[in-house]
This record gives C-alpha cells, sequence and structure tokens, in this order.
C-alpha cells in the first residue's frame, strides 16, 4: 500500500490528486487482504504480482498473516511536510479481535512482514473500542481509525487515533455517533463526513431485515474537522438504509461528496450549498430493486457495497453485490450523475441463476444478463470492493463483503473462489469492458479457497488518499 513521487514532491504521496492521476506510476503489486471461510486458519494479506513483464504475473507471490481491511499509515494530506512518516505500514483494523496491524511494506515490497500491533485489551482498556473498519492517515501524522462498537458488541460510532508505531493515542472526539462506518474529511473546508453501518451484534450474525428499523443506521455525520465536534446529523431516511463508503470528489476544496447506500441502494449526493450553509444530502442515484422469485422477499436490492471516484474526478463507479453488476457514472455535474457504462459480473440476477427474474432491471439491460467465464472461471458471488489505477484505465474487482453475509447470501459457491478480476475503462468517453482473460482465482490458494476483500497499491490509491 514505498512511493513514486512527481518532480516537487516533498513529503509522502503526490501533490494534488492530478499529480497522481496524471504523473503516477502504473501499478505492478496489490496487496489484497483474505479472508479463511472456515476460520480454519489465520486470515492474511495477499501480495499479487500485476506487472504484464513479469515471469510471475497473475500469481500471488506471498502471504502474510492475518488482515482484515487496508489503508496506510500515511498518505497525500501528508505531502507538504518532508519530516512526514514515509508510506511504509499497510494498516489492518481488525474487525473480529479488535486488534490493528501494521505491515511493513517498504522493506521489501514483494514480501510484507509484520511491522507493529496495537492489542486489542489495550485499546479497549484506552477508548472502550472495537470493531474497527476504516483507517485514514491525518495530515499531523496520526493514525485515525473509525469504530463501530464495542467488544460486546454494542453500537458505538466513534474514532480510534494511534501514533506511527500504533501506541494508542486515544480517541479522536469525545462525541459519538449511534453507529459508525466508514469517514472522508476535507480540510480545507475544515468537515469531516461519516456513516453508520449498524450493530455489530446484530450485522455480525448475517443479515436479518426486521433488524433493520432497530440495529441499522440511516445517517449521515458533518463534523468540525479542527474543534473535532460533531456539527450536524443528516437524516437519509428509507431511501438512505445502511450508508457505508463515503467519498469526497479528491479535489480538496470541493464540497461535494456520495455515500452509497446499501439495503435502499441508492447513491447519495451531499453538498454545502455555501459557506456557512448547513450540509444537504439527495439522491442522485436510485436504483429499482429487482422483482423475482426464489428469494426471502419479493423484491432482491441491488445492494450498493462500495463506491470510488477517479482521481480526475470524472467518473463514480458503483458496485451492486447482489444483482451483480458495476456502473460507471459520468459525474462532470455531481448533483446529476450520468450512465456511462455497466458491466455484469455474477451475482444473483443473471441467465439460468438462482432466482427467476419478473421485472425491474436497469433500462440498458433488458433480461438476466449472461455471465461471462474469466480465464476458464465462471464467476461466483457479486462484484464488491473496487480499486481504480491511477491514471483510471484499470478497475480491480474482488467479490467478498463480509463472511457471515457471504455465507448467507452465497453459500458455498463463493468460497469456490474468491475472485480478483480485471475491467479497462474507457477514460475518454466513458465505457467499461470485462478482461475475459485477467483472473486471480483464489479458490486455488495453496491451504484451501480464501474470500478476497480490499484492494491496495504500494504507492497509494483512489480511495485511502486525502488531498489538503
Amino acid at each position: 500500500m514505498t512511493i513514486a513521487n512527481g518532480c516537487c514532491a516533498r513529503g509522502p504521496g503526490y501533490a494534488s490528486p492530478l499529480d497522481a492521476y496524471r504523473n503516477g506510476p502504473k501499478e505492478k503489486l496489490l496487496y489484497i487482504p483474505c479472508v479463511i471461510p472456515d476460520h480454519s486458519r489465520p486470515d492474511y494479506v495477499a501480495t499479487v504480482d500485476v506487472d504484464p513483464e513479469s515471469a510471475t504475473y497473475k500469481q500471488v507471490k506471498s502471504a502474510l498473516a492475518p488482515i482484515s481491511g487496508a489503508w496506510w499509515n500515511s498518505c497525500s494530506s501528508c505531502h507538504a511536510d518532508p519530516s512526514a512518516p514515509a508510506r511504509r505500514l499497510l494498516i489492518l483494523p481488525c474487525l473480529g479481535s479488535g486488534r490493528v496491524y501494521g505491515i511493513d511494506t517498504a522493506t521489501d515490497p514483494r514480501a510484507p512482514r509484520l511491522g507493529a500491533v496495537a492489542e486489542p485489551g489495550d485499546i479497549q482498556s484506552a477508548t472502550g473500542l472495537s470493531y474497527l473498519h476504516t483507517s485514514h492517515c491525518a495530515p499531523d501524522g496520526s493514525i485515525m481509525i473509525s469504530a463501530m462498537g464495542d467488544k460486546e458488541g454494542t453500537a458505538r460510532g466513534s474514532f480510534l487515533l494511534l501514533n506511527q508505531d500504533l501506541s494508542i493515542k486515544g480517541v479522536w472526539s469525545g462525541e459519538e455517533t449511534p453507529y459508525g462506518y466508514d469517514f472522508w474529511y476535507q480540510p480545507r473546508l475544515n468537515v469531516m463526513v461519516s456513516s453508520g453501518w449498524g450493530a455489530p451484534r446484530a450485522f455480525s450474525k448475517g443479515f436479518n431485515p426486521a433488524e433493520v428499523p432497530e440495529h441499522y443506521g440511516n445517517s449521515l455525520y458533518v463534523w468540525d474537522w479542527k474543534a473535532r465536534s460533531l456539527q450536524q446529523k443528516i437524516d437519509l431516511g428509507p431511501k438512505g438504509l445502511l450508508p457505508l463508503e463515503v467519498r469526497f470528489l479528491h479535489e480538496p476544496s470541493s464540497p461535494h461528496g456520495f455515500v452509497g447506500a446499501a439495503l435502499s441502494s441508492n447513491v447519495i449526493h451531499f453538498t454545502r450549498p455555501a459557506e456557512n450553509d448547513p450540509w444537504v444530502a439527495n439522491v442522485v442515484v436510485e436504483q429499482p430493486w429487482v422483482k423475482v422469485e426464489g428469494w426471502v422477499l419479493p423484491e432482491l436490492p441491488p445492494c450498493i457495497t462500495d463506491i470510488l471516484i477517479s482521481l480526475d474526478d470524472r467518473f463514480l463507479y458503483v458496485s451492486n453485490w447482489l444483482r451483480g453488476d458495476i456502473v460507471q457514472y459520468d459525474i462532470s455535474d455531481p448533483a446529476a450523475p450520468r450512465l456511462a457504462g455497466r458491466v455484469w459480473l455474477g451475482g444473483l440476477v443473471r441467465k439460468g441463476g438462482p432466482l427467476k427474474v419478473l421485472g425491474g432491471l436497469p433500462e440498458d439491460t433488458p433480461g438476466p444478463p449472461e455471465i461471462p467465464t474469466v480465464g476458464g472461471v465462471e464467476l461466483r458471488g457479486g462484484p464488491q470492493m473496487l480499486q481504480l489505477s491511477l491514471d483510471g484505465k484499470r478497475l480491480y474487482v474482488t467479490n467478498s463483503l463480509y463472511s457471515p453475509w457471504d455465507k448467507q447470501v452465497y453459500r458455498s459457491r463463493v468460497y469456490e473462489h474468491g475472485l480478483g478480476c480485471l475491467i479497462d475503462v474507457d477514460t475518454e468517453n466513458g465505457g467499461m469492458k470485462l478482461d475475459t482473460d485477467w483472473i486471480v482465482d483464489f479458490g486455488k490458494e495453496p491451504g484451501g479457497p480464501v474470500l478476497a476483500h480490499e484492494v491496495r497499491y504500494p504507492g497509494g490509491d483512489c480511495s485511502s488518499d486525502i488531498w489538503i
């Protein structure tokens, strides 16, 4: 997740999003956290060779246990500070154990090794927090990690602060939110926006729709970045159930951002109309639920589980984990996204699939799609985590959401083949095309099948770097 900086580099990362977009190197390695479905051995980080000139192209080069999600100890928010720590640790907050690992990727990028650990007992003793999720570096060098609960699984939205050696600083703010999940800050606007998934004691058992009113969120939280105080709660209502990934445009002066509501399956645009106005949020992409037979409900939500914005702030990518498609939107006008491309990669809506489709498909898809075979492998599960190359031309996709939910929805199909796929992107006119020769089949790992989750590059990427 060592850095190739531009000509004016000082601290870690890149001078601007467009510097990364125009001058960043082509990725040669991917770091992918992998979860063991039956918990028979530790989860681990896989290092995947994606250099077409390499003799080990598309192969897993090394594996280091253990893991969860993955971010960096420093990023482009520290670029202006020549004394800032180098980007050397891949930060892995563990959802289940509450532990935080720092994986040293700088010493030997092809063979990462354990660099530091924050133990769950120490974190809980100092802060009471567990169920850790998103990590971002802060401009002052701190590592900031969102928390979703305490060790008992009671919902608590808060933020853990660590030093670079992963020693505990405390909590970022004395205030908490009912639920926690993701966050993104824009220091130039003195704002941070966070989301809330649900109560760990509910979501860790799998998804029960009856628990949504009492145990899941539908709000965004707006924070004063400097004062570390909660300024506003935005109730998204029934069209914003289970808000997950928060993404501001990369341009640090932009007041525009998006969040994907997983259950409602809508994309919500949030902004501040004028400097002293409150923040507002509106649905800008409303996806119909698919009318089906053979599902627990008469309609199937597309289920947005990840969103991503290209570094030039032109395209928004949305993964629909249940329906099975990835959608590209032109967001030149953030308040009015325009459909630019769609690729189907599996999911429950498919020709010959487990459900009978009665209606509600996107207008550009008249019937259940044919799901392609990629590299001789039939795609299993639905598209989940996304990572875009710095130049916006290659979109990497994995298919694991969260193992209890994977097991509930896809059962053995996702366990047999945890996949990494590649989509080629037309950055000029919009549009996407699945590379039907490119695949990393995590079902063939030496110790048995694993579930592939996050994707990171050694030099930073589109969803972990923030500019100030």
